[in-house]
């Protein structure tokens, strides 16, 4: 038997497989991760996670398996997920991170649920499938605090946090990336959830090189800041970080919050901590938001969500 079936114990499947009263599991009709490896949590599996993106089992790893260990691993996760159409496999490990389909149907464009709202999730065509899962709970945390909120999104993405401050009731949202093709899935977001876009703008910027037109935006209220790790020619964040965390009084309001997330094991919230103290004193800690808990963390490197709000 392969040692992949080893994590079916540790499967985190939904409600209507599962007691409903168990705090890690949840709705059938959500998109989730049931099993992450990456935390360092299951000897032998920190190669290996599997979302559920209803009705599609991606497995994703990040070195190389066996054809016939991950067969077996997907006939049983049929058995545990009879509703499931389709079990694919993406290669992480691979530059281009290609998708292959190891039962059922070539299912590629797909519309997900998360709660009441809903997102486009496109498998194969990127690296990323348009949706980072581990950011649900902050999704939920920008929709309770968007209330009549100016909302600034910056590393914007597909715009699933703006998806969520519009269902919040912001007052008006700008969404900045540097990507024109996820700013558009970002327009269909928000058109797929039956928002409109009078009051959402959607900017394609290089964020270090545009500070100035930030401050003719501003002032804003509130600070999405979810930025990649390190993009080649654009974004190392160990060094840009800061860029940002200097420049708030040039476009935050006097009275704001940030939400400001790292994804960097190397790095952790000490870094957050410390450049905030240093550069943004003004700004008190008042919420840390944790990703689901189905992304249990050994060693305590991973997704950062630090909240901060500054009083006029």
């Amino acid at each position: 038997m392969s040692h992949l079936l080893n994590l079916l114990e540790h499967l985190q499947l939904p409600e209507s497989h599962q007691q409903k009263n168990n705090p890690l599991s949840y709705s059938l009709n959500n998109a989730q991760r049931l099993f992450h490896g990456r935390g360092h949590a299951y000897q032998g599996l920190n190669h290996v996670t599997i979302d559920w993106l209803p009705p599609v089992i991606l497995i994703t790893i990040f070195a190389e398996e066996s054809k016939q260990a991950i067969e077996q691993l997907a006939d049983q996760l049929l058995l545990k997920l009879p509703s499931c159409k389709s079990v694919q496999l993406q290669h992480k490990y691979q530059s281009t991170g290609p998708i292959e389909i190891i039962r059922g149907e070539a299912l590629q464009a797909l519309q997900v649920n998360e709660d009441e709202l809903c997102f486009h999730v496109n498998l194969g065509k990127n690296r990323n499938t348009g949706l980072f899962l581990d950011m649900s709970n902050g999704r939920k945390w920008i929709q309770q605090h968007s209330n009549n909120k100016r909302v600034l999104n910056l590393f914007a993405y597909t715009c699933g946090f703006s998806v969520a401050a519009i269902a919040g009731k912001a007052q008006r949202v700008l969404n900045v990336d540097m990507s024109s093709s996820v700013l558009k899935m970002g327009r269909d977001n928000h058109r797929l959830n039956k928002q409109s876009l009078d009051n959402v703008a959607f900017e394609k910027l290089n964020i270090f090189k545009s500070f100035g037109r930030l401050k003719r935006r501003g002032p804003f209220d509130l600070l999405i800041c979810d930025p990649p790790t390190f993009q080649k020619g654009s974004v190392d964040i160990e060094r840009d970080y800061p860029k940002i965390m200097r420049r708030l009084d040039e476009f935050m309001a006097p009275e704001s919050t940030l939400f400001l997330c790292l994804n960097a094991p190397e790095l952790g919230r000490e870094y957050l901590l410390k450049h905030m103290l240093e550069l943004a004193p003004e700004y008190k800690l008042i919420e840390e938001v944790k990703a689901p808990a189905v992304y249990v963390e050994a060693e305590n490197k991973g997704l950062n969500i630090l909240c901060f709000e500054r009083k006029g």
